[in-house]
């Protein structure tokens, strides 16, 4: 039965049935002597003969005239085909032999499918369903239903499409065939990103993906795990939102499936390959990898090259075009556009055509010749304009089909109508004949019984029932009149009552649709808002960042420079003392040592706030980072006497980014040996929690105010704006802490800080194990 296929770019997946060798050895013996090896042509010939020698109606006849159509279809002769397709159509006005008429009625509606006679097409596709229906076949009407889906979302007509999908769903579910349920679920969620609802067409990519799974058909995980991995792909940011995915994942997502589909398939010569491959290359090349796009276009091609598909393979020779173009490597890129764009005129690929004229537009334009440029622009606003017209033809194909339905529709009613009304006269005619049948025998006995006394009665009879009759007609005058009147009454008060009920109804839905556009336009105010505050807010951000860095530059950097330079001069007049000389450099040192600490803070947090930086996660070994970490601070806890003491358990690990846990580290314990008396201490600790390390430093110092506290574990903490001097009187640029904030929250981590029951406070880090 023909079905649309599970594929990015729908097709037929027709499962034509036949009969099996067994049946044809038993009736047809001269076909089973190796003639199924011989030429179309010859097997064509031995079914003719087989039909001309078995007259007999039943279902091998049905076998023999489904092999002989199918034939013809084989060898493009639609004519000879059309002529066994009536013949099996008429074998199949016995009840007991619907199936084939059936059979017949479904190969010629994708016969004219295929010439896009729509209309006549989906008459077929009807009649196929009716023969179908008749014998209780629900797996071949559903079969029809989903032939239909493919004619109207060809047309296109998505409503028309989902209504006959899910008549097939229906009837999937309830024979339980599940395999032709998760294609109907793989196609329905074709139509639903083709009318611009991803987050629903989602939904049922993974109602079939779980069915595939669950029956271990590789080939179908496949094709959905690629149609989940363009859908990710191609979504803007307000459809990424509806999916419950943030805009950042999208790209890891894609590249998930996609890879998940080619696992699969790799080792196959399955054309789904080359798709998977091209898609991949557009994720590598809109992420910037060139070479692995370059390497998945390549491969595209090289599986395209050998394959029938013309269509795919002038695909995949445009995508490695248009990525040459990109890159302007414009000799390869026009090589690969022409060979594209030939293959699309021959085979009359109009979208191909199209796109390819438009490349090479782009690439003579980028090289200034101008003249080659609007040359295969014109070339692209003819395929562009080809296209256009054949959506049009589609559009009156479909209202034609509309406006056929309907009258087809009025006709039948008409018929039915005047059917019932007909049926209703010759019955109350055979009541009244019966009734005068009766009444005629009464009148004759009474006839007989009084014919004396009424003859001599006659006289007097004949004036009264004279009179009688007279006001009998006057009083019946009166009442018809009165009848007519309250009738013409009724029908006013009707055709009022009609006009108002119109009136309300239209009243109504615009009052609705005006309360509709006034709800989505204070949504859309309310949601533009929100952006605006969030933008405003992101600008006030940038804004500090960048009067920090001038404050902290103007600031900071002139005193070590200044000194420096007063050093050198010193030098050179080569008059100082070397215990001043000693002192100096000693002085010098210790400013240039916080400059450069200062400077690689400064420039660190500037380039994360530029969102500059992208935490690789691994598992590190915390105890051997916090030993490297000590040993590069050990000269300035040195110089003020403090103890460094490492209690963190030896294989202790966790997930995060080596570099910008070594350098949170580093900032806390440098802001403990700043704010720690000499003779101090500075533990280093670790424990874990669930999944989670926590990771504890404290010192004996001067510790943090409980306001500063509370400013650092806000959720909107943005730096204390100026730095504390240290108990040595040493300097910072109040960004230590803020850097340390920001790694680790983009490790997915939390930082708090604390005060210590004594003196000093701690901080406590929290990552995942």
């Amino acid at each position: 039965m023909g079905k649309l296929t599970a594929r990015v770019r729908p097709k037929f997946n027709y499962a034509i049935i036949v009969w099996s060798g067994i049946v044809f050895s038993l009736f047809f013996p001269q076909l089973t002597c190796g003639q199924h090896t011989n030429l179309p042509q010859h097997k064509l010939d031995s079914l003719l003969k087989v039909n001309d020698d078995y007259v007999k109606q039943d279902t091998n006849k049905g076998n023999v005239l489904g092999a002989i159509y199918r034939q013809y279809i084989l060898l493009k002769k639609p004519e000879m085909a059309d002529f066994y397709i009536e013949k099996s159509i008429q074998l199949g006005r016995d009840k007991s032999l619907k199936r084939y008429s059936g059979l017949a009625y479904s190969r010629r509606g994708r016969m004219y499918h295929a010439k896009a006679e729509y209309a006549n097409a989906e008459a077929n596709y009807l009649k196929a369903i009716s023969e179908f229906s008749a014998v209780g076949d629900l797996n071949n009407v559903a079969g029809n239903y989903l032939n239909l889906s493919a004619l109207y979302a060809s047309i296109p007509d998505y409503i028309k499409s989902l209504e006959v999908s899910q008549k097939a769903i229906a009837i999937y579910e309830k024979i339980g065939n599940e395999t032709d349920l998760a294609n109907c679920y793989t196609n329905v969620s074709i139509t639903y990103r083709n009318l611009g609802n991803r987050s629903r067409a989602l939904t049922y990519m993974k109602r079939a993906l779980e069915i595939f799974t669950k029956d271990e058909d590789k080939r179908g995980i496949a094709v959905v795990c690629e149609l989940i991995g363009t859908n990710y792909f191609e979504a803007t940011t307000r459809e990424l939102m509806e999916m419950n995915v943030l805009p950042d994942q999208k790209i890891n997502l894609a590249l998930t499936y996609y890879n998940k589909a080619l696992t699969l398939v790799a080792d196959t010569d399955d054309e789904i390959v080359a798709d998977i491959k091209i898609d991949l290359g557009n994720v590598y090349a809109a992420v910037g990898k060139y070479e692995l796009a370059l390497k998945s276009y390549q491969r595209a091609v090289e599986i395209n090259r050998d394959n029938q598909n013309k269509d795919a393979y002038g695909t995949s020779l445009y995508a490695l075009g248009n990525f040459y173009q990109k890159i302007n490597d414009f000799s390869n890129a026009m090589t690969l556009l022409n060979q594209s764009l030939k293959l699309a005129t021959t085979h009359g690929f109009l979208e191909l055509e199209r796109n390819s004229a438009l490349g090479l537009s782009i690439v003579y334009e980028k090289q200034g010749d101008y003249s080659n440029s609007l040359t295969f622009f014109k070339h692209y606003i003819a395929a562009r304009d080809k296209i256009f017209n054949r959506e049009k033809e589609r559009e009156i194909t479909r209202t034609q089909m509309q406006l056929d339905f309907d009258f087809k529709e009025k006709d039948y009613l008409l018929h039915q109508k005047i059917t019932e009304g007909e049926l209703q006269r010759q019955q109350q005619e055979l009541i009244l004949r019966k009734q005068q049948l009766t009444l005629s025998g009464k009148e004759k006995l009474l006839d007989q019984l009084t014919f004396q006394k009424a003859k001599a009665e006659f006289s007097l009879q004949r004036s009264l029932q004279a009179s009688k009759y007279a006001s009998q007609n006057f009083k019946s005058q009166i009442a018809a009149n009165e009848k007519d009147r309250r009738i013409t009454q009724q029908e006013q008060q009707i055709k009022f009552d009609q006009r108002v009920k119109i009136f309300l109804t239209v009243a109504a839905t615009l009052i609705l649709m005006i309360a509709i556009v006034i709800f989505y336009n204070q949504r859309k105010t309310t949601r533009l808002n929100k952006i605006i505050n969030l933008q405003k807010r992101e600008l006030e951000q940038l804004s500090r960042v960048k009067d920090r860095i001038f404050s902290v530059v103007s600031h900071d950097m002139r005193t070590p420079v200044n000194s420096l330079i007063s050093f050198i001069q010193l030098l050179e007049g080569g008059k100082i003392e070397q215990e001043k000389l000693t002192k100096y450099a000693a002085s010098l040192k210790n400013n240039l040592t916080h400059t450069s600490t200062m400077m690689e803070n400064l420039l660190t947090w500037a380039a994360s706030q530029m969102q500059g930086f992208n935490p690789y996660l691994e598992l590190i070994d915390v105890c051997e980072l916090v030993t490297d970490v000590i040993a590069s601070v050990s000269d300035l806890a040195e110089q003020k006497q403090i103890l460094i003491k490492n209690q963190v358990s030896e294989g202790t690990l966790c997930k995060a980014d080596r570099n910008m846990l070594m350098l949170a580290i580093r900032n806390l314990i440098n802001n403990s040996i700043k704010f720690t008396p000499s003779g101090g201490t500075i533990h280093i600790s670790s424990k874990g929690i669930d999944n989670v390390l926590e990771i504890k430093i404290s010192d004996t110092g001067i510790g943090l105010t409980e306001d500063q506290v509370n400013h650092f574990n806000k959720p909107g903490y943005s730096g204390a704006g100026v730095s504390s001097p240290g108990t040595n009187k040493e300097k910072g640029t109040g960004l230590g802490l803020l850097l340390c904030r920001t790694f680790i929250e983009l490790m997915d981590g939390e930082i708090t800080a604390h005060l210590n029951n004594d003196t000093g406070s701690h901080f406590k880090i929290l990552l995942k194990k």
